[in-house]
């Protein structure tokens, strides 16, 4: 019954949107994961799951481009977990362009940031975390968006309305603590709720080889506090708890020759404490290796946070190295490949990842994915995930 829900709800958005647009494109991907491990909890499912997703991108403009509509919403259906099974409306913005300022008035995603291994400054859009876990797949969230470009850079100012709160995966999906998150229950220092007001702004400019932004946010931190409470049985529960912060950050990239050098650097206030946490690095691309055409990048990274693990929300990556390597076969078929893993190196734990892609033909697109965790202490917060390593195949068809 769920899958011909899926269905027929795919079917009416693509006539929909199809019968709308201007320019119309997208995907539509089904999804398989391996778990080769059994979970910690039995209600968690074994070692198999099959999810569909779809994402349409509808483009319309006028006025000889001045004004311009984006609209990108997301479907997925997951066969195990029903806190994965979501409907997201990722993009969704008017956009007015002029010589020196655009206006962006809607729902949108914005990404700051430099660094491979975590994206400290990226504070707009809340983590979509059922889809991953490693942070990069976000929610939509609403904004009116003011940029002035001028010769001396480009400010950016935006204005948040509502607040998206972070997804987690339920009862029976993998990447989940030992406690259930009752995510319809969420906590706000603000009295106003998913209704408090955020600013933000960000300054961005290219300085001779030095790509610099500085930015400065003001509203309800992205980054959750899970809160040990009992519910009406009595049994302990988690539930999200959002704090208000002010953070100022800062991000600078460095290009000369084959080297990416490569800086993030944050401080937060909140009324617990005041922290610091940076990652810095670089890339170094061998090009053409052998006349093979085969560009080959270095990376290193290290990932530093001092907040008090207890009394924020914790990073698992508080004093970590990443290291990894790019390829880029430079084919027809766009083949890439990136493998890493951030290391602890006080303890050995490892977190660690392979991903690929390659296209097929004119209209598909094969990703692959392994992740997984080893030597993970118990004090960590990966330690939860210890046993979901996975391998993942995902086949997109692009219309």
């Amino acid at each position: 019954m769920q899958i011909k829900i899926f269905l027929a709800s795919l079917l009416i958005l693509i006539f929909s949107i199809t019968a709308m647009a201007q320019e119309l494109s997208g995907f539509i991907a089904t999804e398989s994961r391996l778990f080769p491990e059994s979970p910690l909890d039995d209600k968690q499912f074994e070692t198999y799951n099959l999810s569909f997703s779809f994402k349409p991108e509808l483009y319309y403009e006028w006025a000889n481009g001045d004004h311009s509509l984006l609209f990108v919403p997301f479907l997925r259906w997951d066969l195990n977990d029903e806190e994965r099974t979501h409907f997201d409306i990722r993009e969704l913005f008017w956009l007015y362009y002029s010589n020196d300022y655009e206006i962006r008035i809607g729902i949108r995603k914005v990404f700051w940031g430099v660094t491979e291994s975590s994206h400290l400054v990226d504070v707009i859009n809340q983590t979509d975390f059922v889809e991953d876990l490693d942070g990069e797949q976000k929610l939509g969230q609403p904004m009116i968006n003011f940029a002035y470009i001028q010769d001396w850079g480009t400010l950016d100012l935006f204005v948040l309305p509502y607040f998206r709160e972070r997804t987690f995966a339920g009862e029976e999906g993998r990447f989940r603590f030992a406690l259930i998150v009752d995510t319809d229950n969420a906590l706000y220092e603000s009295d106003d709720d998913q209704n408090h007001f955020d600013f933000a702004a960000r300054y961005t400019n290219t300085f001779g080889d030095f790509d610099v932004g500085v930015s400065h946010f003001v509203g309800t931190s992205r980054e959750p506090r899970l809160v040990l409470v009992l519910n009406q049985n009595g049994a302990p529960k988690l539930v999200p708890f959002y704090d208000l912060m002010n953070q100022t950050g800062v991000d600078i990239q460095y290009t000369t020759g084959g080297w990416l050098w490569k800086f993030e650097g944050i401080t937060r206030h909140t009324r617990a404490q005041r922290f610091f946490a940076f990652t810095g690095g670089f890339e170094y691309t061998f090009p053409d290796i052998n006349s093979s055409g085969i560009d080959v990048g270095l990376i290193a990274e290290y990932l530093f946070d001092d907040r008090d693990q207890q009394k924020l929300p914790p990073n698992p990556f508080d004093n970590h190295i990443f290291i990894g390597s790019r390829l880029a076969f430079n084919d027809v078929q766009s083949t890439d490949l990136l493998v890493g893993g951030v290391i602890n190196h006080e303890t050995g734990s490892m977190f660690l990842n392979l991903e690929g892609s390659r296209r097929i033909g004119d209209s598909f697109k094969l990703n692959v994915r392994i992740r997984g965790f080893a030597n993970i202490d118990e004090e960590e917060l990966f330690y939860g995930f210890r046993k979901d390593s996975y391998s993942q195949v995902e086949l997109e068809w692009y219309f």
